[in-house]
């Protein structure tokens, strides 16, 4: 139950954290894109170190998706790891609501461009957060910045991609402000893009690294 629960604060602080930065953004023009890329660069590299060696610091469907893949988590239990990540991301999603009830979108993401456009741009993000997640949990020692590794994929990827894709990477993240808000467009490219990156992180990574199984450390 341990793990499960800090699955939950985890995503509810990148949620809570990241798409707060947004509508807060939206409010007061105070945070800008950079800073809120930088918001959920951050918030994932400090939950990382907070709760990396209790659940492995998941907070991410698809990541879960792709340690499962990789053949590094059981398949019992993806389904609690994503159930957790989900009830803290609307967790998250409904105290922004309260806090900010006229928003409309809560951070919701939505392309600028059209849906082809994001779903590739997602598939690709994803793809090099996976890529970079396996990297660094990989081997029979865990890399000590492997939180700020995996914080500056996050980082960078929602820097130049977040304005015309949103860079959500994260099924929980896109899901939780959409169903919350109402904002359901394109809701279908935020769950099936990350999962698509991912599953082709796993492969690239096994072709550079070879089989990885049961690693253990960080994420395993």
């Amino acid at each position: 139950m341990q793990k499960y629960v800090a699955e939950a604060v985890g995503t509810f602080a990148l949620v809570f954290a990241g798409t707060g930065a947004i509508v807060i953004d939206d409010v007061t023009g105070a945070v800008t894109h950079p800073g809120v890329a930088a918001v959920f660069g951050l918030v994932v590299a400090a939950m990382i170190y907070a709760v990396g060696d209790v659940s492995g610091a998941h907070f991410n469907p698809a990541v879960t998706f792709g340690f499962w893949l990789a053949r590094r988590l059981p398949a019992r239990e993806v389904a609690p790891y994503v159930a957790s990540q989900l009830v803290g991301a609307f967790t998250a999603s409904f105290a922004l609501r309260l806090l900010f009830a006229s928003h409309e979108t809560l951070g919701a993401t939505l392309p600028a461009g059209s849906e082809l456009q994001s779903f590739a741009l997602e598939v690709v993000i994803t793809f090099v957060l996976m890529f970079v997640i396996l990297g660094v949990t990989a081997g029979p020692r865990e890399n000590p910045l492997a939180g700020v590794a995996i914080g500056a994929a996050v980082w960078l990827c929602a820097l130049f991609a977040g304005p015309i894709c949103g860079a959500s990477m994260n099924p929980a993240r896109s899901l939780a402000p959409a169903l919350v808000s109402g904002t359901l467009a394109s809701l279908w490219l935020y769950v099936a893009a990350p999962l698509l990156g991912a599953a082709l992180a796993v492969a690239a990574t096994r072709l550079v690294r070879g089989t990885s199984e049961a690693q253990p450390g960080l994420h395993s």
